[in-house]
């Protein structure tokens, strides 16, 4: 079985890109339409959730994320809100975060599947 191909960005932080360079020579991965940002002012922190914090830590736990992915990233910080503030969430909602976190290479299994843009610059940014 192939081995699963490590995104470029966690490469380049763990200097992988430069032992093997001809594993990243000519990968075409697709371009960021921009950062994620901060999120949406319909996502907010209350006392049953705390959805806006949630957003922020995946914003920051992962760097990968972009323009493109908000409106995941918004459901999962909804349910991871609520968790996050205590509610109890079903055996549904779980699954649906987990699924969700998947998708965005949040886990250690799909995490090997993420592409990153490749710009230069930032690859420069993550190595300094």
């Amino acid at each position: 079985m192939a081995r699963p191909r490590t995104p470029r960005a966690k490469a380049a932080v763990e200097a992988s890109d430069k032992k093997n360079p001809q594993r990243f020579k000519g990968r075409a991965e697709p371009k960021a339409n921009g950062p994620l940002g901060a999120p949406p002012k319909w996502i907010a922190d209350t006392d049953t959730s705390k959805a806006k914090s949630a957003w922020q830590l995946f914003q920051k736990e992962l760097p990968w994320l972009n323009l493109s992915h908000r409106t995941l990233v918004g459901m999962a910080a909804n349910i991871q809100g609520r968790i996050m503030a205590g509610q109890e969430v079903g055996v549904q909602a779980m699954n649906l975060l987990r699924q969700m976190l998947g998708q965005m290479g949040a886990t250690p299994a799909d995490a090997t599947k993420i592409t990153v843009a490749d710009d230069e610059e930032d690859e420069d940014d993550l190595l300094d």
